[in-house]
Protein backbone atom coordinates (compact mmCIF):
# COMPACT_ATOMS: atom_id res chain seq x y z
CA UNK A 1 0.00 0.00 0.00
CA UNK A 2 1.01 3.19 -1.11
CA UNK A 3 1.55 6.15 1.90
CA UNK A 4 1.01 9.82 0.92
CA UNK A 5 1.36 12.71 3.44
CA UNK A 6 -0.31 15.69 2.27
CA UNK A 7 -0.11 19.28 3.89
CA UNK A 8 -1.67 22.39 3.23
CA UNK A 9 -3.15 25.57 4.74
CA UNK A 10 -5.57 27.27 4.85
CA UNK A 11 -7.20 30.82 6.17
CA UNK A 12 -10.68 32.17 7.81
CA UNK A 13 -11.02 35.79 6.78
CA UNK A 14 -14.12 37.27 8.56
CA UNK A 15 -14.58 40.72 7.87
CA UNK A 16 -18.54 42.68 8.48
CA UNK A 17 -19.78 39.52 9.47
CA UNK A 18 -19.03 37.33 6.14
CA UNK A 19 -16.35 34.65 5.68
CA UNK A 20 -14.42 34.88 2.29
CA UNK A 21 -14.49 31.40 0.43
CA UNK A 22 -13.87 29.93 -2.85
CA UNK A 23 -16.37 27.51 -4.46
CA UNK A 24 -14.86 24.48 -6.32
CA UNK A 25 -16.32 21.68 -8.48
CA UNK A 26 -17.46 18.62 -6.38
CA UNK A 27 -17.36 14.73 -7.02
CA UNK A 28 -21.01 14.30 -7.82
CA UNK A 29 -20.80 16.95 -10.12
CA UNK A 30 -22.23 20.14 -8.93
CA UNK A 31 -19.95 22.47 -6.47
CA UNK A 32 -19.06 23.21 -2.92
CA UNK A 33 -17.71 25.86 -1.35
CA UNK A 34 -13.93 25.30 0.60
CA UNK A 35 -11.91 27.51 2.78
CA UNK A 36 -9.32 29.24 0.21
CA UNK A 37 -5.75 28.11 0.60
CA UNK A 38 -4.21 24.87 -0.31
CA UNK A 39 -1.30 21.91 -0.63
CA UNK A 40 2.02 23.49 0.44
CA UNK A 41 4.99 23.71 -2.06
CA UNK A 42 8.02 21.48 -0.83
CA UNK A 43 10.42 23.92 1.16
CA UNK A 44 7.99 26.28 1.32
CA UNK A 45 6.86 27.98 4.96
CA UNK A 46 2.73 27.25 5.50
CA UNK A 47 2.39 30.69 6.47
CA UNK A 48 3.76 31.32 2.90
CA UNK A 49 1.30 29.13 1.56
CA UNK A 50 -1.47 30.46 2.67
CA UNK A 51 -0.55 34.59 1.41
CA UNK A 52 0.11 32.80 -1.91
CA UNK A 53 -3.06 30.39 -2.06
CA UNK A 54 -5.23 33.25 -1.05
CA UNK A 55 -3.77 35.62 -3.49
CA UNK A 56 -4.40 32.76 -6.08
CA UNK A 57 -8.19 32.10 -5.32
CA UNK A 58 -9.10 35.36 -4.57
CA UNK A 59 -7.58 38.33 -5.66
CA UNK A 60 -6.42 39.35 -2.34
CA UNK A 61 -3.45 39.91 -0.55
CA UNK A 62 -3.75 38.83 3.20
CA UNK A 63 -1.20 39.44 5.85
CA UNK A 64 -1.58 36.06 8.56
CA UNK A 65 -2.54 37.23 12.18
CA UNK A 66 -2.64 34.20 13.86
CA UNK A 67 -2.68 30.78 13.59
CA UNK A 68 -6.04 29.06 14.54
CA UNK A 69 -5.03 25.35 14.64
CA UNK A 70 -4.39 21.62 12.59
CA UNK A 71 -6.51 19.20 11.55
CA UNK A 72 -5.32 15.97 10.70
CA UNK A 73 -7.33 13.35 8.57
CA UNK A 74 -6.62 9.91 8.07
CA UNK A 75 -8.20 7.80 5.05
CA UNK A 76 -7.53 4.84 2.68
CA UNK A 77 -8.51 5.29 -0.82
CA UNK A 78 -8.70 3.36 -4.07
CA UNK A 79 -5.67 3.79 -6.41
CA UNK A 80 -4.91 2.54 -9.53
CA UNK A 81 -4.26 -1.41 -10.50
CA UNK A 82 -6.49 -2.48 -7.59
CA UNK A 83 -4.20 -1.06 -4.99
CA UNK A 84 -4.91 1.67 -2.30
CA UNK A 85 -3.36 4.64 -0.68
CA UNK A 86 -3.01 5.49 2.94
CA UNK A 87 -3.55 9.01 2.61
CA UNK A 88 -3.07 11.16 5.46
CA UNK A 89 -3.53 14.83 5.51
CA UNK A 90 -2.60 17.81 7.94
CA UNK A 91 -4.90 21.24 7.52
CA UNK A 92 -3.29 24.25 9.01
CA UNK A 93 -5.73 26.58 9.52
CA UNK A 94 -4.83 30.51 10.00
CA UNK A 95 -6.53 33.58 10.46
CA UNK A 96 -5.60 35.96 8.28
CA UNK A 97 -6.97 39.62 7.57
CA UNK A 98 -7.26 41.51 3.11
CA UNK A 99 -4.55 44.08 3.15
CA UNK A 100 -4.71 44.79 -0.84
CA UNK A 101 -5.94 43.61 -3.83
CA UNK A 102 -9.42 43.03 -5.61
CA UNK A 103 -11.96 40.23 -5.35
CA UNK A 104 -11.54 38.01 -8.16
CA UNK A 105 -12.23 34.61 -9.09
CA UNK A 106 -9.48 31.85 -9.72
CA UNK A 107 -8.63 30.94 -13.69
CA UNK A 108 -7.24 27.55 -14.75
CA UNK A 109 -7.10 26.68 -10.92
CA UNK A 110 -8.93 24.17 -8.63
CA UNK A 111 -11.46 26.60 -7.72
CA UNK A 112 -13.96 28.91 -10.13
CA UNK A 113 -15.00 31.24 -7.84
CA UNK A 114 -14.79 33.33 -4.60
CA UNK A 115 -17.00 35.35 -2.53
CA UNK A 116 -17.88 36.67 0.52
CA UNK A 117 -20.40 34.49 2.41
CA UNK A 118 -22.41 36.07 5.32
CA UNK A 119 -21.86 33.88 8.65
CA UNK A 120 -25.30 32.79 9.40
CA UNK A 121 -25.52 31.40 6.35
CA UNK A 122 -22.66 28.83 6.25
CA UNK A 123 -24.36 26.27 7.78
CA UNK A 124 -27.01 26.04 4.84
CA UNK A 125 -24.25 26.01 2.31
CA UNK A 126 -22.81 22.88 0.56
CA UNK A 127 -19.31 22.88 1.66
CA UNK A 128 -16.14 20.84 2.97
CA UNK A 129 -15.96 19.72 6.49
CA UNK A 130 -13.13 22.25 7.13
CA UNK A 131 -14.75 25.28 6.91
CA UNK A 132 -16.71 23.67 9.62
CA UNK A 133 -13.64 22.47 11.55
CA UNK A 134 -12.28 26.17 10.89
CA UNK A 135 -14.88 28.36 12.19
CA UNK A 136 -14.95 26.30 15.59
CA UNK A 137 -11.20 26.62 15.85
CA UNK A 138 -11.49 30.49 15.11
CA UNK A 139 -15.05 31.48 17.24
CA UNK A 140 -13.53 28.42 20.33
CA UNK A 141 -9.64 29.44 20.13
CA UNK A 142 -8.32 26.06 22.20
CA UNK A 143 -5.35 26.12 23.79
CA UNK A 144 -4.35 22.92 22.20
CA UNK A 145 -5.01 23.92 18.92
CA UNK A 146 -7.58 21.04 18.21
CA UNK A 147 -11.27 20.29 17.97
CA UNK A 148 -12.67 16.82 17.46
CA UNK A 149 -14.27 16.12 14.59
CA UNK A 150 -18.31 16.46 15.27
CA UNK A 151 -20.53 13.53 13.78
CA UNK A 152 -22.45 13.82 10.71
Amino acid sequence: MRKKLRVAAYAVCVRDGQLLLARSPAADGGHEWVLPGGGMDHGEHPNDTVVRELEEETGYHVEVTGFLGMDSIHHVIPWRHRRKVDQHGLRLVYEARIVGGELRHEIGGSTDMAAWRPLDDVPGLTRVGLIDIALRLWRERPAVGRVEHSPK
